[in-house]
C-alpha cells in the first residue's frame, strides 16, 4: 500500500501543470486556436473583431500534464465601458499566468496596436511565445520575412507559426508550452474542458450566430441572457434574449415575418445540441436595452462584470 501511493507521488512530480493566456489584437485567431488546441468548440468564433467579451478558461490535459489556456478579449482602443472591461480582462492577465502566447498574422508590418501590446509585454517576465497564425493564407517561403520582422522587437521564449483553423503546427505549439510550466499536480480533473457555466457557453453560442447572421447590419451592440434551462429526460428546454440597443436594431434581428430570429435560433440549436448532448427546444426573444454597453449595472448583468477585469 505504502509503495503504491509513493508510486503515485512519483508520477505526479513527473506531470507539468500551468496556466497559458492567449493574447492579441482582435480577430487574430485566438478563439479559432483554442477550440484547435482542446479539441472541442467552447469559445465562439467569428469574423467580426472583440467578439471575445470574457476571460475563459479551458483546460488541456495529457499523459505530459495539464494546460488551463485562458482566451481573452482582443487588446484594442476602448470606445464605451464594455471595452474598458475587454482590454482590462486581456492586460491584468499577463501576470497571473506561467506562459504567454501572442498571436499576430503573418505579415512584416507592425501597426500601432502591435507596438502598444509589445510595449505591455515588456513590463512581464512571464516568457512569451509568439504564434504566427493563419499560415495556410501565406507562402511558406515569406515564413522567415515575417519571423525576422517580430524577432528583434521583443525578447521572444519561442516563434511558433501556425495555423489554428487547418491544426497546422498546434502539436509543437503544445510542446512549447508545456517546456514553459512548472512541475506539479493538475488544477482540475481528466475530464474537465471548461469551468464555464453551460448557460454562460450556451449564451455564447447564440450570440455567435446572431453575429454569423446580422454580418454587417447591427453593430456589435448584442449580448444575450439564459432566461430559462430546464433538463428533462428527453429534451433540454431552453429561453433566451437577444439584447440590443436600438428599436430599430430590433427589427432587424427579428425579420420579416421573424425569418432572421427563426435562422439564428436553428444554427444555435445543433451546436447546442451537440454540446448538451441532447435535443434542445430553443425559443428566442429580442429586447432593447439603449446603450448597456456604458452602464456598469447592465453589463454586469449580462456577465461583464467591469470590477472582476480590475
Amino acid at each position: 500500500m505504502t509503495g503504491d501511493i509513493q508510486n503515485n507521488r512519483q508520477d505526479e512530480q513527473k506531470l507539468k501543470s500551468g496556466f497559458a493566456a492567449l493574447i492579441g489584437r482582435p480577430n487574430v485567431g485566438k478563439s479559432t486556436l483554442m477550440n484547435a488546441l482542446i479539441g472541442q468548440k467552447i469559445a465562439i468564433t467569428s469574423k467580426k473583431p472583440q467578439t471575445t467579451r470574457n476571460r475563459i478558461r479551458t483546460v488541456y490535459t495529457c499523459e505530459e500534464g495539464q494546460i488551463v489556456f485562458l482566451d481573452t478579449p482582443g487588446i484594442h482602443k476602448a470606445k464605451n465601458k464594455l471595452g474598458d472591461y475587454m482590454v482590462n480582462a486581456a492586460e491584468s492577465t499577463f501576470a497571473e499566468v506561467d506562459v504567454i502566447l501572442w498571436l499576430v498574422e503573418p505579415t512584416d508590418y507592425i501597426g500601432a496596436g502591435e507596438r502598444h501590446i509589445i510595449e505591455e509585454l515588456k513590463k512581464t517576465k512571464t516568457p512569451v511565445i509568439l504564434v504566427i497564425n493563419k499560415i495556410d493564407t501565406v507562402k511558406k517561403e515569406l515564413l522567415l520575412t515575417y519571423i525576422d520582422a517580430y524577432r528583434g522587437e521583443l525578447d521572444f521564449a519561442e516563434i511558433v507559426p501556425v495555423s489554428a483553423l487547418k491544426k497546422d503546427g498546434t502539436d509543437t505549439l503544445i510542446d512549447c508550452i508545456f517546456s514553459y510550466l512548472p512541475y506539479g499536480e493538475p488544477f482540475y480533473d481528466e475530464d474537465t474542458v471548461t469551468d464555464q457555466p453551460m448557460r454562460q457557453i450556451v449564451a455564447e453560442l447564440i450570440r455567435e450566430k446572431a453575429l454569423r447572421c446580422l454580418e454587417e447590419e447591427i453593430p456589435h451592440g448584442i449580448a444575450v441572457t439564459i432566461e430559462q434551462m430546464k433538463f428533462k429526460k428527453k429534451i433540454v428546454d431552453i429561453e433566451a434574449t437577444i439584447i440590443c440597443e436600438r428599436e430599430s436594431h430590433k427589427g432587424i434581428i427579428i425579420g420579416k415575418q421573424g425569418a432572421m430570429l427563426k435562422k439564428i435560433g436553428s444554427l444555435a440549436r445543433k451546436d447546442i445540441e451537440e454540446l448538451v448532448e441532447s435535443q434542445v427546444n430553443l425559443k428566442l426573444w429580442v429586447r432593447v436595452k439603449k446603450d448597456w454597453r456604458d452602464s456598469d449595472f447592465l453589463m454586469k448583468n449580462f456577465g461583464y462584470d467591469p470590477g472582476a477585469a480590475e
